[in-house]
């Protein structure tokens, strides 16, 4: 059974930075795709980046493209999203989640990740 973990969320005054980690166990890891999600308060969640574990290919959301960078260390099972000149807007709970085959068409859709960590709370303030 695939588990993830999330951590590595807090309080930071906007423009700071924070990175979060997901930690994977349970599968292959060089086979699969690592996804990262968000939840806003009062909004449905949100795709935002993704990897390749096998490839290291990647995919950024424009609302994050320049700003964050996922990379992933396959030797320790790890997928890390380093987020700078963080925003208020930025503020939700994080989640990163894993999917088989990671695909450019479908890396935005939420029901081809079949396993979800709980989540980390990253809070921006002005």
């Amino acid at each position: 059974e695939v588990h993830l973990v999330e951590s590595g969320g807090g309080l930071v005054q906007a423009g700071g930075s924070l990175r979060l980690s997901c930690s994977v166990s349970g599968f292959t890891f060089g086979d699969y795709g690592i996804g990262w999600f968000r939840r806003a308060p009062g909004k449905e969640r949100e795709w935002i980046v993704s990897i390749s574990v096998t490839d290291s290919r990647t995919y950024y959301s424009d609302s994050v493209k320049g700003r964050f960078t996922v990379s992933s260390d396959n030797g320790e099972d790890m997928v890390y999203l380093q987020m700078n000149n963080l925003k208020p807007e930025d503020t939700a709970v994080y989640y990163c989640a894993s999917t088989p085959s990671l695909l450019k068409s479908f890396v935005t859709r939420e029901e081809l990740y079949s396993a979800w960590g709980e989540g980390t709370q990253v809070t921006v303030f002005s």
